[in-house]
């Protein structure tokens, strides 16, 4: 057994190593391309080291800073308002049994599998109606209405595990139902709740299909719309898309690294009062 371990260990490195290069080699293509022109990429090959200049982001009608502002605020708020309705939803659904929680879970459940465009499609009609076409509330509004359903799941299933001991001396201390809730569910939830608003701004961040469908003409346009526009029938400048990409993966990619200990870390929950 002794001497398998280390084939195992090795044999699992390997296997991960192999997985990190798949995974990672989209990215690389990403950045390698936005240093070329659509001669260089429609080549035999990349040439990344000769001339490593960002020649698209140079060009004066590549503005990206207005696309990243408007996509930055229907992230955040998209974020905001998935907790303001995923939190309570989710506490409610386990702390409490009611005669429709189950349907209301299966319910959750059946929504996770309706494609995107789906929902785009029945949101337009409804949104022609509502006048909320081409608008941000309109926008932030479906990317977290996609987003609600699995952030209630994932923060009932934490808050199923929290120890009822805990807030039973919180009620026992006089506690009302919405101090238990602030004082104690939510910072024993920290985790739970950071992982939720990194998945939800990122949701808002990267949406595309909700954008291509509500907004048409608008005054703002987020940096998903901005790359499209740049990949036509007839003409295509791939080089410039790709540079617009980078730019688009770089904030994500920093709230990933700095939330990463949050989201990868486990829980301990505090000892139960004496």
């Amino acid at each position: 057994m002794s001497r398998q371990r280390p084939f195992t260990a090795a044999l699992a490195a390997l296997g991960a190593l192999v997985a990190l290069v798949f995974l990672l080699f989209p990215l690389y293509a990403v950045i390698v391309g936005s240093f070329e022109n659509n001669n260089q990429l429609l080549g035999t090959h990349y040439n990344f080291c000769r001339h490593a200049q960002l020649r698209q982001l140079q060009r004066g009608h590549l503005h990206p800073g207005r696309h990243i502002v408007s996509t930055l605020i229907i992230g955040l708020f998209t974020a905001l308002l998935v907790l303001v309705i995923a939190l309570p939803a989710a506490h409610a659904l386990a702390r409490y049994r009611f005669r429709v929680t189950a349907m209301l879970v299966g319910g959750l459940l059946i929504a996770q599998i309706l494609p995107a465009i789906v929902i785009a499609n029945s949101l337009f009609l409804i949104y022609h109606k509502l006048h909320l076409l081409n608008t941000y509330p309109g926008l932030i509004l479906a990317d977290a209405s996609y987003g609600v359903p699995f952030s209630i799941l994932v923060l009932r299933a934490f808050m199923l595990g929290l120890p009822n001991d805990v807030l039973q001396a919180a009620r026992v201390d006089g506690a009302s139902e919405w101090k238990t809730f602030v004082r104690i569910v939510l910072p024993m939830s920290r985790s739970a709740v950071i992982t939720i608003a990194v998945f939800a701004f990122l949701n808002g961040w990267g949406d595309f299909i909700f954008a291509l469908t509500l907004l048409s003409g608008s005054s703002f346009e987020p940096i998903t719309l901005s790359i499209y526009s740049y990949i036509g029938e007839f003409t295509s400048n791939i080089g410039e898309a790709l540079a617009l990409c980078v730019i688009g993966i770089l904030p994500a990619a920093m709230l990933l690294i700095a939330a990463q200990r949050y989201i990868a870390a486990g829980l301990t929950v505090g000892s139960v009062k004496g």
